[in-house]
């Protein structure tokens, strides 16, 4: 497939904003699902290729929360990590269980991602959507938290469950899977937001690995052209994101700013009501 100096254009700006969005909040893919079958990708080649830009933008993510200072991913916590609100290791090793959980969900997703009747999926997470926004305006506290305020232990077996399950949503479907993860790691875990978007980088790393495995042993086109272009877009999207949550003062409060807006917008796609009102024009 030639690659036009427009899809070129579109695919890197896509891209941008999807790394940014995802970086930060998550539902990325809600714009760059759309833009690759506008591009000529069918629904589910484009599934398989937006997972190209996934992967590399998340790998760009934790480099750059690592090179910033504000994770540490070896030795134990320390006073400074404590004071200057780092993400330790410790809390960060409880992210990875909550990875590993992932993992095998998202090879369950990827598997029958063909096999669901994806309008009443679109019904059910809309449902999900309204639920976490109802959440985020009725529950401020613990989305600003200043501190994360996670147990070192092992996650309890429901825990593990509950990221099982978001693994498998985010095999089947990436799009949506940033908002429950974040969702599930500040209420559920104790994550302050920014926390949770470098430990979510980590979980959605590992979950899109399987399923690319999985895509890529498949029948499905995936077109690497035109995932690599929006790779490189994803990885500007998120490199200035992660820069732009450790520098600026008060991240959490207009990263939760971020997170309402995207969620509307979910719920408004995810129910079919964007596209009825531009169905109008």
């Amino acid at each position: 497939m030639d690659i036009s100096p427009l899809q070129f254009f579109l695919a890197i700006l896509a891209g941008i904003v999807a790394g940014i969005i995802n970086t930060l909040a998550g539902s990325g893919s809600a714009v760059t699902l759309p833009m690759l079958v506008f591009l000529g990708l069918d629904s589910g080649a484009a599934n398989a290729t937006n997972r190209i830009g996934v992967i590399i933008q998340n790998v760009v993510g934790i480099t750059t929360f690592a090179r910033s200072g504000r994770m540490q991913l070896r030795g134990g916590a320390t006073e400074r990590q404590k004071a200057e609100n780092i993400l330790d290791p410790d809390s960060l090793r409880f992210g990875l269980w909550l990875s590993a959980a992932g993992m095998p969900g998202a090879l369950v997703g990827a598997y029958v991602a063909t096999l669901l009747d994806k309008d009443a999926m679109n019904l059910a997470i809309g449902g999900m959507l309204i639920v976490v926004l109802v959440t985020i305006f009725f529950n401020p506290t613990k989305w600003l938290r200043e501190r994360s305020e996670v147990r070192k232990e092992r996650p309890e077996p429901f825990v593990l469950l509950l990221f099982f399950a978001i693994g498998i949503y985010g095999g089947f479907i990436q799009a949506g899977v940033g908002v429950f993860l974040v969702t599930a790691l500040v209420l559920g875990v104790g994550y302050t937001i920014v926390h949770a978007n470098a430990v979510k980088l980590i979980f959605v790393l590992a979950l899109n690995i399987v399923a690319f495995v999985v895509f890529i042993l498949s029948p499905l086109e995936i077109n690497w052209g035109i995932g690599a272009l929006m790779a490189v877009g994803q990885s500007i999207g998120a490199w200035a994101a992660v820069r732009f949550a450790v520098t600026v003062k008060d991240a959490n409060r207009w990263v939760r700013y971020l997170l309402i807006v995207v969620v509307i917008y979910s719920i408004l796609r995810f129910f079919g009501l964007l596209d009825l009102f531009f169905g109008l024009f």
